[in-house]
């Protein structure tokens, strides 16, 4: 419905406690910015493993009845934004199978990009696949393992797989965690009381009262069991490319991140877009609310005051019916409304984290000087997007992204702004200590995990789009 980057996927999983479920709703509820569009929990008491899903956001799927037969002290959750498969039930995670080993449940946040090259193969020597997700390779692979031993079963499986993936597993009796070598998405450790958890974002700690321990490192895999946390380099780290994406947009800003808390980051980005970017205005105004922080950054450096001048309405699903074609530019003002007594008369600075195809945006200028803004100067906390993402992010094809195709000055004149500018690839290196570790692909084209040959590339864009 709205022109932005989709998050990926919300994980969360809990080990040795007696209120495993309804802990887990609650991590998952934290995490509900990540993915809307379906939840799942599954738990075990070391007998029997007990499941329950649904779409929608989790406040929708869970209930006191759902939660109360979910027995068990381990358990899993998800929170799902399809950016490979379809958005029905049976894609709903975490996914289940039985095997030699017993039962072995899947959670998993990334996209592998050679998910189609697996799949087809498998299919070719026999396996039957029942969803539509690349997630359900790894279990197939893990089930198919001659190894003996669970953590070599994983690694084998893992092994034929490429691209993004911080992965839960769950057994009868352990709670698994793994990031890929290169660690794109987060996944963290924690700790509460006598219970271990790991999950996408330390926010689901909070909600819950948990402490952090610390971030697993890029190709760890973590097993949780009676015997407390084991540790396995799995694979070496030649590169890391963590997703700079979670800092600009994705993380909620009360989270730590790849170590780092997110509304630190994003206050920088705010701080080195006014030094480098200035405007001549008279307030600054966030496009809420993943701006907000950044907002803040900007004014603060540049002098000038911070204002509400947009108020989203929270409340809008992606289900959400499309308004009557008479109601001009009417998704935009269901989501965002101005305040007309800060902004009438005012020339503005509007900072928001990225532009992606840039309807939207058109249609919120259109709106502000609709109500009397004299200037508007947007700022952006990001380069322009110009290549999709493929380790986990649902970005629109390449010839959809408008800075694939048009210069800033072009873009600036078809928003009808003022003045338009973005940060730079070393404005964004400048706000992290260890910017050789990230992921700039969206920006620049260069994937750090090679994808397949340009026929299969682009028939995982096509698969991509649609989901």
């Amino acid at each position: 419905m709205f022109d932005t980057l989709h998050e990926e996927c919300g994980i969360f999983g809990i080990y040795n406690s007696e209120s495993a479920a309804k802990l887990t709703f609650l991590g998952l509820y934290s995490l509900q910015h990540r993915g809307q569009e379906s939840a799942g929990i599954l738990t075990t008491d070391g007998r029997r493993v007990c499941e329950y899903r649904g779409l929608g956001l989790v406040a929708q799927v869970f209930d006191e009845e759902a939660i109360s037969k979910l027995t068990g002290s381990i358990a899993i959750g998800h929170n799902r934004y399809s950016t490979t498969g379809h958005p029905r039930f049976t894609n709903i995670q975490p996914l289940l199978v039985d095997c030699k080993i017993g039962k072995i449940a899947l959670a998993h946040n990334g996209n592998l990009v050679n998910a189609l090259e697996v799949r087809h193969e498998m299919e070719r020597s026999g396996s039957i696949f029942g969803t539509t997700m690349d997630s359900e390779i790894i279990l197939h692979l893990i089930a198919r393992s001659k190894e003996a031993a669970l953590e070599d079963m994983i690694i084998d499986a893992i092994s034929h797989v490429r691209g993004a993936y911080s992965l839960l597993l769950m057994t009868q009796d352990k709670l698994i965690g793994m990031r890929d070598p290169n660690g794109f998405r987060p996944l963290l450790l924690g700790r509460l009381d006598e219970s271990y958890i790991l999950a996408s974002e330390s926010c689901a700690l909070d909600i819950i009262g948990a402490e952090y321990i610390r971030d697993l490192k890029p190709g760890e895999l973590v097993i949780i069991d009676e015997g407390g946390i084991h540790s396995i380099t799995a694979f070496e780290s030649s590169k890391q490319a963590k997703c700079i994406f979670e800092f600009i947009y994705f993380s909620r800003p009360d989270s730590i991140v790849f170590e780092e808390n997110v509304d630190k980051i994003r206050r920088k980005l705010g701080v080195v877009l006014a030094k480098n970017h200035p405007a001549d205005a008279d307030i600054v105004i966030a496009v809420p609310d993943s701006s907000n922080t950044s907002a803040l950054g900007f004014a603060r450096e540049s002098g000038m005051p911070f204002e509400l001048g947009l108020i989203r309405n929270h409340y809008v699903g992606r289900t959400f019916i499309q308004p009557e074609q008479s109601i001009r530019d009417g998704n935009v003002r269901v989501k965002f409304n101005p305040v007309k007594g800060v902004l009438k008369g005012k020339r503005i600075v509007v900072v928001d984290d990225s532009i992606v195809r840039g309807s939207t945006m058109k249609k919120l200028v259109k709106m502000l000087r609709k109500v009397g803004v004299e200037e508007v100067h947007l700022r952006i906390c990001s380069p322009p997007i110009k290549f999709p993402c493929f380790y986990g992010i649902d970005t629109p094809a390449q010839s959809e992204l408008i800075a694939s195709s048009q210069s800033v000055e072009k873009t600036k004149e078809y928003l009808g702004a003022d003045s338009l500018e973005h940060l730079t690839i070393d404005d964004l290196r400048s706000v992290v200590d260890d910017p050789d570790d990230f992921c700039y692909a969206c920006f620049t084209g260069e994937y750090p995990v090679p994808l397949l040959h340009d026929h299969k590339k682009a028939a995982l864009e096509d698969k991509m789009v649609k989901s």
